[in-house]
């Protein structure tokens, strides 16, 4: 065990080693998925929270010890969104054909993610800052942490639910839209879009381009709805 321990020492004064376990832990949690025949209990993402946090409680790592060195992910979030361009510009004129419908069903989703985490926070009897920092769940996480604060929530509580939210629905979301029947790959990636954001996206994009294509404009269309009903909402309600 002494040989194992210098041997971490070692390593944990590499700047790269977070960063390495980082992309290993998503590897090993993509080659599950993968080897499940992509079943979507397996999240990769999932995994790989699983075994980053149960290596920093092994290893008492802090976590600004690790983000210091696994920031060079974090900071590809940027880039990674823009991508999402390149799908929905091959996409472009069966988004224009359908625009209506897109922006009914996005508008209907937005309202229906912010009012029912309201009235479930509301009657399990949450305090206003929960409540605030629970209704943007369903948006990616900088814009979500952004409206949180600006109405007097908690961005860190935010951000931890926005992630949960991301992956159960791209846990359960193929599986209900099977069972209900949605085949159209178009409203499925709607629908992954609007309720789980990046990580649902991430889901839709690995399965058909189409759903990708439509589940990244969702996710945009989704934070900037949000971004406008949720402060009419709060100061009308609350």
């Amino acid at each position: 065990m002494a040989g194992l321990k210098d041997i971490w020492v070692y390593l944990s004064a590499s700047p790269l080693l977070h960063l390495t376990l980082t992309l290993a832990a998503f590897q090993l949690g993509n080659w599950c998925y993968m080897r499940s025949r992509m079943n979507s209990l397996l999240n990769p993402v999932l995994l790989a929270i699983i075994l980053i946090v149960s290596l920093l409680v092994f290893t008492a790592t802090s976590y600004q010890e690790y983000f210091d060195g696994a920031q060079f992910v974090h900071f590809l979030l940027g880039p990674a969104t823009v991508a999402l361009a390149v799908p929905l510009y091959r996409q472009v004129e069966r988004i224009r054909h359908s625009a209506l419908a897109i922006f009914t069903s996005i508008g209907a989703g937005s309202l229906t993610a912010i009012l029912s985490s309201l009235a479930i926070g509301y009657v399990a009897g949450l305090s206003k800052t929960a409540l605030v920092s629970m209704a943007p769940k369903s948006v990616t996480a900088p814009v979500a942490m952004g409206i949180s604060e600006q109405l007097g929530g908690l961005p860190s509580l935010t951000a931890v639910l926005v992630i949960v939210t991301g992956i159960f629905g791209a846990m359960t979301g193929p599986m209900i839209l099977d069972a209900i029947g949605v085949r159209d790959w178009s409203a499925r990636g709607l629908a992954l879009g609007t309720t789980s954001h990046g990580i649902g996206t991430a889901r839709a994009l690995q399965v058909n381009e189409v759903a990708g294509a439509f589940s990244g404009l969702a996710m945009g269309l989704n934070a900037l709805a949000t971004a406008i009903l949720l402060p009419i909402l709060w100061k009308a309600f609350f």
